[in-house]
């Protein structure tokens, strides 16, 4: 194969987008407890996944501390000599200062003190230490709560398990209030999650103690699930999950890959520099655990400004936080927004069936395309235009859509939401939501797309 061709396979299989990037920025300058569980131990366990996402955390100059059981005979020989593996590593496995910790036990203030002051001996001078426990270690709660007495603010569990299942579909995200509830009591059991309360709880605890956020996922998943947009298991974060605000300058690199991955899936419709600049300009971001950039969508008004119209344009949600009504948030947020301007109405189209069922859902009315502004169609590509449908919502209040998890809402009937609200089941594209309006007999399909 030749250079020219080589080079092009790499680029064919590079991540898209900068999603690798985009979450080491995240990790940078921060600390992260990786816990593997005493269950994964055995010939069959591969190490690569793991000791790759060490190494790329730590020369994104982020403090890694792996907590790893073993008995005392052995030691942590095993997982030393897999990290050595990667070159990049050496380096911080040898010399005078041993890379190994080890604890027994984290009874009281007077443990957790000596723990901090023995782990900093080592970060102080390596961003990488191996904190090795017995055997018999529990796990979550012990891993747990060395974080919680260490105070670092990101904890990544390795269970053979992998994240939480509800039914077939994976819990991707979970924040305070739906964990709150999954711990009442017999909810889940209800859910099918019963052989993993012990793990909620562990984690429950810690995220009240101060973790800032809780990843589960195997072994082999660390990679996708610390770097990719889709991960790969669950991850529990603090306080509300997502938060709907105006774009700012320093998100709109991020929203611009956002919408350019949206364009390559076929979700959204390719755009020019300049249109990309009008969609962020006047765009909405839904953030998750304060940090996520996991959705955008715009409310363009400039070209229709005589008609006091608004257009929703570039609405996209990322396949990782699917279920949790981020696209909702945002298009109730667009409305608000368009209220409080005094538009007469805003309009959105679409090509696909579960993007039009959307909007339906979301109280907008299929139009003609003469119906709304003609500036819209200056230049449009008429192809496209005979294949798109119309919607337009008149502006009178601002909405109060109900947006719940709908993960937890189809795995457990005791946490659904009320008859009033309609569950939207999951796309492949990640925008699902929960609505205020009358619920179907069948649910229909959430929209993949939008003009």
């Amino acid at each position: 194969m030749g250079r020219a061709k080589v080079a092009q396979a790499k680029r064919r299989r590079a991540k898209p987008f900068g999603e690798r990037e985009f979450y080491l920025e995240e990790f940078r300058g921060r600390s992260v407890l990786i816990a593997l569980a005493p269950s994964a131990l055995g010939p069959r366990l591969r190490l690569g996944q793991l000791t790759e996402a060490v190494a790329d955390l730590v020369r994104n100059r982020t403090r890694v501390l792996l907590w790893w059981p073993c008995d005392a005979g052995e030691g942590p020989a095993r997982l030393l000599a897999a990290l050595r593996a990667r070159r990049s590593l050496r380096p911080l496995l040898r010399g005078p200062v041993p890379p190994v910790a080890s604890i027994d036990e984290l009874d009281d203030h007077a443990d957790a003190l000596l723990l901090r002051e023995a782990v900093w001996s080592r970060m102080r001078r390596r961003r990488l230490t191996v904190l090795t426990v017995p055997l018999d270690a529990r796990f979550p709660a012990f891993p747990l709560a060395v974080a919680t007495a260490l105070r670092i603010p990101k904890v990544v569990l390795l269970d053979p398990s992998g994240g939480l299942a509800l039914g077939k579909q994976m819990l991707s995200f979970a924040d305070e209030s739906a964990l709150d509830t999954l711990l009442q009591e017999g909810e889940a059991e209800w859910a099918g999650l019963g052989d993993r309360r012990e793990v909620l709880v562990a984690i429950g605890r810690a995220l009240d103690d101060g973790v800032e956020s809780v990843n589960v996922c195997t072994p082999n998943g660390i990679a996708r699930e610390l770097f990719t947009y889709d991960g790969s298991g669950t991850l529990f974060t603090q306080g509300d999950y997502c938060r709907v605000e105006p774009l700012s300058i320093d998100s709109f690199g991020q929203a611009e890959r956002l919408l350019a991955q949206g364009s390559s899936e076929g979700a959204l419709k390719p755009r020019s520099s300049a249109e990309i600049g009008a969609v962020l300009a006047s765009g909405y971001g839904a953030l998750v655990s304060g940090r996520h950039l996991a959705g955008v969508a715009g409310l363009l008004t400039q070209p229709y400004e005589s008609e006091h119209v608004g257009e929703v344009a570039g609405l996209y949600t990322i396949m990782r936080f699917k279920g949790e009504g981020l696209g909702a948030r945002l298009l109730d947020r667009i409305l608000a927004e368009a209220a409080t301007r005094d538009l007469s109405y805003v309009f959105a189209c679409a090509l696909e069936r579960r993007a039009r069922r959307f909007f339906q859902q979301m109280g907008f009315e299929r139009v003609r395309p003469e119906d709304v502004p003609a500036a819209k169609w200056i230049g449009y590509d008429k192809r496209r235009r005979a294949k798109l449908a119309v919607f337009k919502h008149r502006i009178d209040v601002p909405p109060e859509p109900v947006v719940v998890p709908l993960a937890i809402a189809q795995a457990a009937p005791a946490l659904a939401p009320p008859p009033a609200v309609t569950a939207i089941p999951p796309s492949d594209v990640g925008l699902e939501a929960l609505i205020d309006l009358p619920a179907a007999p069948d649910a229909p399909e959430p929209w993949r797309s939008d003009d």
